[in-house]
């Protein structure tokens, strides 16, 4: 029951996340919003370190820096996905490998799962797709190169809980410090590459970081070069704050039990993630969910409970 709550807490938290790194995406550009959200989730982990302890030791150091450069290069092939094909398909695409790829690392490990887990798990993935299932007007097309990079990217997101599955459990937050470090520099260094190509005629920005939320609201005008209007920078700020939770409860949910089915359970409901983006969306910009969405956030319901009765 214990791994279902933080799983499920860990998912809504990363959706928050998400859903203010795109409010931030609207005036600056996808890519320094979450160089800059990796950066700033760092500050917690500190303090963390500081009041709850932690174990530098060769495993911990090594599966976080596992999990920082899964987590770094996953988003970036994710911004390369969206930006050469439709957000519709490749999205959920993504978060339906993100799931999976730890499940079958835990069967082939040779993890034994009820009928009911498996079930649930069915019905979870089911409802991951229905979720971050959205209207694309771009007009752009499903291409074989599309579908690889946002499969790559989902396999790089379910390597970040695989990574925090492996770390030891006696290590405490220490494994996330290493692995936001190393994330954080991974993006940086990419901003700065793709600003330099940007201003010499180069590829543009390549999409949102929350690619669930579609506001009807009117674009606002780029801050680029001006100076950051409170507001916004207090999003970008809590952006990082909620994301560095979020990976502090997967890691709990992770080694919150000696059962075999944790990994899979987890990695699963991490998925879930864009429920917590489509609700705010609803509270804070007034967007009317879809049915098939509705369908969707039901079905994580009952997979929920299904995993905790399992």
């Amino acid at each position: 029951m214990l791994t279902v709550v933080f799983g499920l807490s860990g998912a809504l938290v990363y959706g928050f996340a998400d859903f203010l790194g795109g409010l931030a995406s609207r005036r600056i550009r996808a890519a320094t919003v979450t160089a800059l959200a990796s950066v700033i989730g760092i500050v917690p982990l500190l303090v963390g370190l500081v009041v709850v302890g932690g174990s530098f030791t060769g495993a911990a150091v090594l599966w976080g820096a596992v999990a920082g450069a899964s987590g770094g290069i996953a988003v970036l092939l994710l911004y390369r996905a969206l930006a050469i094909g439709p957000m519709s398909v490749l999205s959920p695409l993504t978060a339906v490998f993100a799931a999976v790829v730890p499940v079958l690392v835990a069967v082939l490990r040779g993890t034994a799962l009820s009928g009911l887990a498996i079930a649930a798990l069915v019905v979870a993935v089911l409802a991951v797709v229905l979720v971050a299932a959205v209207r694309d007007t771009s007009g752009a097309r499903v291409t074989a190169g599309g579908l690889v990079t946002a499969a790559v990217a989902g396999c790089g997101f379910g390597g970040i809980v695989l990574a925090y599955d492996q770390a030891p459990s006696d290590s405490g937050i220490a494994p996330l410090v290493v692995a936001r470090v190393l994330q954080a520099v991974l993006l940086a260094i990419a901003v700065a590459a793709t600003g330099r190509r940007g201003r010499t005629g180069g590829a543009a920005d390549p999409g949102t970081s929350a690619d669930v939320v579609e506001s009807a609201a009117p674009p606002k005008r780029s801050v680029r070069g001006a100076r950051w209007p409170l507001r916004l920078l207090g999003t970008v700020v809590a952006c990082g704050l909620l994301d560095a939770m979020a990976n502090v409860f997967i890691q709990a949910g992770l080694h919150s039990s000696d059962d075999p089915t944790t990994l899979p359970v987890v990695s699963v409901l991490n998925a879930l993630y864009p429920i917590g983006t489509v609700v705010l969306a609803g509270i804070v910009l007034r967007e009317r969910l879809s049915a098939v969405q509705w369908t969707g956030i039901g079905l994580a319901i009952a997979a929920s409970v299904g995993l905790a009765l399992a």
